[in-house]
């Protein structure tokens, strides 16, 4: 059955009483049915015809809204795909991005800054801190960690030339050529470094 291109429930009954439409009148009539009876019959063809294409047109109207309903369907759910693809690919790429730069995604600790300086005393005196051996209070005095501070700064595998005693030359160890302050015993300790080395040392423990 043809489209329907128009709304049937907007068509009007042609008048059928005008001269224009005699030649339809001529058609039907007879001696049995006059020019009136023939109108009626013309109207009663129209209507008919009118309520078919009405009942065609509700169908089409039917037909077309699930037509689209089930397009929009499609459309959703390819968009939903889509979506999901480019979830994906972004975890994927995440996933990717934490493998190559896993500090880059370190969980920073909620720690307060620090208020005061860190005392790093030399290797020498944390290892026998570890060793659980007896260490001097000097080399937590102030003297102590800025000499602990400079040998820190040279790289223990470097090598410098140096002018033996006998007046040879050698290669030698850049962080021996330092010129590190001496040790002071503890019993000799002057009172105020005696007091700045304690609590380090009691920390340190």
């Amino acid at each position: 059955m043809p489209r329907l291109s128009s709304d049937p429930n907007l068509s009007i009954c042609p008048d059928y009483v005008e001269v224009v439409y005699a030649d339809a009148w001529l058609q039907l009539t007879n001696q049995n049915i006059d020019e009136a009876q023939a109108i009626i019959i013309l109207r009663n063809i129209w209507l008919t015809g009118n309520n078919t294409d009405k009942a065609q047109w509700q169908n089409q109207v039917e037909e077309d809204a699930e037509r689209h309903q089930h397009l929009e369907h499609l459309h959703e759910e390819e968009q939903e795909r889509q979506d999901q693809d480019r979830i994906d690919e972004e975890e994927a790429a995440r996933k990717e991005d934490r493998k190559k730069n896993k500090f880059k995604y370190t969980s920073i600790p909620g720690l307060d800054v620090p208020m005061k300086p860190v005392i790093i005393p030399s290797a020498y005196a944390i290892r026998k801190l570890d060793k659980g051996d007896y260490v001097k209070l000097w080399y937590f005095t102030n003297a102590g960690l800025d000499d602990a501070k400079l040998k820190s700064s040279v790289d223990e595998d470097a090598m410098v030339m140096a002018t033996l005693a006998g007046g040879d030359t050698a290669w030698v160890s850049a962080a021996s050529t330092q010129n590190a302050n001496i040790v002071v015993d503890d019993q000799n300790l002057t009172f105020e470094d005696f007091c700045q080395a304690c609590p380090r040392i009691i920390k340190a423990m």
